[in-house]
């Protein structure tokens, strides 16, 4: 008896098929474990290298929330100034994300990647020189068009790598550079602030000069490292290649036939949207609290180099959450309880905080509160990338990420002007907790898109 496995666009498991579904596709036996095992072995080699350039390029994006606890003073920036000023670097992000992530998929993730990484740590080193309010947000905005389409090219990357339940697991993987970032950064952003200046330049100059260095050499070593498919990886033997390739042909055809797999798929599916807005609504919660964490925590009355490893020890929790969160939630046949349940606990944590007074309890709120939002950026992503494929995934992933990164405009811009129209902390990160409530609601109402391939079907445009 012939052993085979289906391929149902999430997973390799069989599945019960309505009668007007499309045809389910099979792998021989021999084929799947052959692919298992080439997928264990990229896994090993591709995560580690995309992980760290993950790291580099969260800590890019956030140090200024340690740079504002002198560089505020020093260019004479108010709260509301430096909230938009911060949050500029999500305009420029929304507005290129979906032409660089389209044109990554024509010329290959090995260059283009390298060529994002590149810019970025210069325009990120570039805004050491600022003087002001506007040139500062003029450097952020240019800082966010230079990294618009990394994360989202990331994760189109996968889909040329990973099938189904593997691509779960390295997303998962992939965003614990998210806490890493911040256990590293923080307390190295905090020892930096502490030097008080050398050779002519302030502390903040110095950590903003310094922690856009290690983006340009990854950027070089990106042309070395990353290979744009499987077909073109030199470390993979020929039989190697072809398993995993069959498989990932079988898979990518079975999601293009129930949802399409061209860029107007994805634009004219109202799901794509929704995802979109539940993207927002998380990033709102973790630019929002990410890039004023440290003026929080400053509040306590300690050192900055207390602040940078207080503020790290939210992410510490985080990371160990994320990854269990992540790997109950695969188990699962239905992931969104996992999704929505994860931005609950955030946001009644993050609401709690509003009403302790005592530093210790509020930290562990705040741990509650990032613990939260990671879990769900760890179990988010494997939704739209159940459904979406070829260039419906990369217009489809850019127009999720760029439209939800419009939240990191809006978190820290909101949290800024109620900052400074209340006096305090209370007032906006309680807006922000109900911002998180709604993405919460929004998502279990949704459900989701690639649980019911007939369901599914309908979800193509016209």
């Amino acid at each position: 008896m012939t052993i085979s496995h289906t391929l149902r666009g999430t997973s390799g498991d069989s599945a019960a098929q309505p009668a007007d579904a499309p045809p389910v596709q099979r792998i021989s036996a021999e084929d799947y474990a052959a692919s298992e095992r080439t997928l264990a072995k990229a896994f090993r080699r591709i995560l580690p290298f995309i992980f760290i350039c993950y790291v580099i390029s969260y800590l890019d994006r956030t140090n200024v929330g340690f740079a504002a606890l002198t560089m505020n003073k020093d260019l004479g920036l108010t709260a509301e100034q430096f909230g938009f000023g911060a949050g500029m670097f999500f305009i420029g992000y929304f507005l290129f994300e979906i032409p660089s992530n389209l044109i990554m998929q024509k010329v290959g993730a090995r260059v283009w990647i390298a060529r994002i990484m590149i810019t970025w740590g210069l325009f990120s080193m570039a805004t050491a020189f600022v003087v002001g309010p506007k040139s500062f947000a003029a450097a952020r905005f240019l800082l966010g068009v230079a990294e618009a389409g990394f994360t989202p090219g990331i994760y189109l990357y996968f889909t040329h790598w990973f099938p189904g339940k593997w691509r779960a697991k390295v997303t998962a993987a992939f965003l614990v550079g998210i806490p890493v970032a911040n256990m590293v950064g923080s307390p190295v952003s905090g020892a930096l602030l502490e030097l008080g200046g050398l050779h002519g330049l302030r502390s903040w100059q110095w950590l903003l000069l310094v922690e856009g260095v290690p983006a340009v050499i990854l950027g070089i070593a990106c042309l070395f490292v990353l290979a744009d498919r499987p077909e073109k990886a030199k470390w993979l033997s020929d039989e190697e290649k072809s398993s995993l390739a069959r498989r990932l042909a079988l898979e990518q055809r079975d999601i293009g036939a129930k949802h399409g797999s061209n860029l107007r798929d994805a634009m004219t599916n109202w799901r794509v949207f929704v995802l979109a807005f539940i993207n927002f609504c998380g990033i709102v919660g973790s630019l929002g609290v990410g890039l004023w964490m440290p003026q929080i925590i400053k509040q306590f009355g300690v050192e900055h180099s207390v602040v940078g490893w207080l503020t790290a020890i939210p992410y510490a929790l985080g990371a160990v959450v994320m990854l269990w969160w992540a790997r109950v939630a695969n188990r699962s046949q239905n992931r969104i309880p996992y999704v929505a349940g994860a931005l609950v606990v955030a946001a009644l944590a993050l609401c709690a905080s509003t009403f302790i007074d005592t530093p210790a309890l509020k930290l562990i709120a705040l741990c509650f509160t990032v613990s939260g939002i990671l879990a769900f950026q760890a179990t988010y992503w494997a939704i739209p990338s159940g459904f979406l494929t070829g260039r419906a995934a990369a217009g489809g992933l850019a127009l999720i990420v760029s439209v939800g990164n419009l939240g990191g405009f809006v978190g820290p811009s909101m949290i800024g002007a109620l900052k400074q129209l209340s006096g305090g902390f209370a007032v906006p990160l309680l807006a922000v907790s109900g911002v998180l409530l709604l993405g919460a609601l929004t998502i279990a109402w949704l459900g989701d898109p690639g649980a019911n391939a007939g369901e599914a079907r309908s979800a193509r445009g016209a």
